[in-house]
């Protein structure tokens, strides 16, 4: 109806990668058919996540129709402000028992919604919409866009959301993939550009190199600058965004690795073994606290909580482990008066707590996720699909495995063990990670590479191997390097025979 009208029209998108894959979507749509559309996305510290009242009334002043992506779906305040436009929800967020006042609330994981689509990041949301959209116009006589076109950013925003890759997710990123080898869109093309993409992309392209780069704009920069990239048409501009956004990252990692430092001594001093391993400090940027839960997440294997604290009130962002929903318990202590605002899905969800409730808000919640199981999980077990020498592992064979792919969250990739195997090198390369080369002691060798390993255990064994042999696990992969491709072992355990 906006289409046909001529309405104007606003886009109102989160910060993160998911929102802005979204509002490109919505935006390359719209111009395709000739129109255009304000976009909007919050700072992250000035306005914190999802619509607030003055942007969503300064919005409706001369905008008829505001759609708001990746967020937006437990928005009742903001939204009901926006009361001289139509408002449109398209997000996949855990809905609460009541809905916005908006026209519509498209959202798989709408509490009266059980349907087979829960799993959709955002941008996977807005594609759906659009397929509706173009069969209505179809049906009319009209003919919309090529959807397929589009299909890169929706691959991206749900590597980046970390979405299982299963079900209508697998095939999306599956063609997303596709589309996005052909270097068609500007924005994405530049990036990969500065981030040295150079290869085929694939899920880790996605997650590691592109991903964190739109992310940085929201975290520590310029909120609408991944979005803004992503929209791009014009090269030169495109350059310009991608190498401020690769400035950002590397800023980010800075920030990043003060607060996780920080972190993890705090959640050591209160013992590693609780259902719920959680941290706050004074200042902490709200755009790292996310990234350091993560990685707590992954060093403890328990759901993490990472909070900055200014003034009254701290503001945090948390991560999950499988089977544990961190969002529906986030919502509960809502409910319950301990958080002052909360929310997420499943695997990741942000809050807002008071300072003089910290404490026991972090208490009940720890409780919530014990009963879960959440104290249950000890170290992360490696499940191991095969056991490989080294002259087997082969870029054919690598090739061959591909073609099961895409790999991500859901779907991992095969992960082999080299029994007995001689260290034939081990060395720190870049600031914390370990370049390791091994082999049979046949004439066969590989190399690996084990990310921010070098302090830890693990490369204080391989660093120090003496002569003794080990058993090496991990997830092969082709490394293009000025024209070669060999076999590459991204490294995750050792042990010694």
């Amino acid at each position: 109806k906006a289409l046909q009208s001529g309405e104007r029209i606003a886009i109102f998108a989160d910060y993160d990668v998911d929102g802005g894959t979204s509002a490109a979507l919505l935006l390359d749509y719209l111009r395709r058919m000739g129109r255009d559309a304000t976009l909007y996305i919050p700072d992250r510290i000035k306005e914190g996540y999802g619509p607030n009242v003055p942007a969503m009334e300064k919005l409706a002043q001369d905008h008829s129709l505001i759609v708001c992506v990746d967020c937006g779906t437990l928005s009742h305040e903001p939204i009901a402000a926006a009361k001289r436009a139509d408002v449109v929800v398209l997000d996949h967020h855990l809905g609460g028992e009541v809905l916005p006042p908006a026209v519509a609330v498209v959202n798989p994981n709408r509490q009266d919604e059980s349907g087979d689509y829960g799993q959709l990041c955002a941008a996977g949301v807005v594609f759906l919409m659009l397929v509706e959209v173009n069969r209505q116009m179809r049906d009319t006589g009209q003919k919309g866009p090529d959807l397929m076109a589009m299909l890169d950013l929706v691959a991206l925003g749900t590597v980046a959301d970390v979405a299982p890759l299963t079900g209508v997710n697998r095939a999306l990123v599956r063609q997303g993939l596709k589309v996005m080898a052909q270097r068609q869109r500007i924005g994405l093309v530049a990036l990969a550009d500065v981030a040295r993409m150079n290869s085929a992309p694939t899920p880790y392209h996605l997650g590691f190199l592109l991903g964190p780069r739109i992310n940085a704009g929201g975290r520590i920069g310029q909120a609408d600058l991944g979005a803004r990239l992503l929209a791009c048409t014009d090269m030169v501009e495109a350059r310009a965004m991608a190498d401020r956004l690769d400035q950002l990252n590397s800023e980010r990692r800075e920030v990043e690795a003060q607060v996780r430092d920080v972190a993890m001594d705090q959640a050591e001093s209160r013992g590693l073994d609780a259902p719920l391993v959680w941290a706050a400090g004074e200042g902490w940027h709200p755009g790292v606290v996310g990234i350091v839960a993560s990685r707590l997440k992954e060093a403890t294997n328990r759901p993490a909580i990472v909070i900055g604290l200014d003034g009254d009130e701290g503001k945090g962002s948390g991560r999950s482990i499988s089977g544990v929903d961190l969002g529906a318990s986030i919502q509960r202590l809502v409910a319950e008066g301990l958080l002052l605002k909360g929310g997420g899905h499943k695997m990741a969800a942000g809050l807002t707590v008071a300072r003089d409730q910290l404490e026991p808000a972090m208490a009940r919640l720890s409780e919530l996720l014990d009963k879960q199981g959440a104290g249950a999980a000890g170290p992360a077990d490696l499940k191991l699909d095969g056991i490989l020498m080294p002259g087997a592992a082969t870029v054919d064979l690598i090739e061959q495995l591909d073609g099961a792919g895409p790999f991500g969250a859901g779907a991992p990739a095969p992960r082999f063990a080299f029994p007995d195997v001689e260290i034939n090198f081990a060395k720190r390369v870049g600031d914390s990670h370990l370049k390791v080369t091994f082999g049979d002691g046949l004439g066969a060798r590989i190399e690996a590479i084990a990310f921010g390993a070098f302090d830890g255990p693990m490369g204080e064994a391989l660093l120090n191997h003496g002569g003794a042999r080990f058993h090496l696990a991990g997830r092969l992969e082709i490394n293009t390097w000025g024209g070669r491709q060999r076999v590459q072992l991204r490294l995750e355990d050792a042990t010694r025979a």
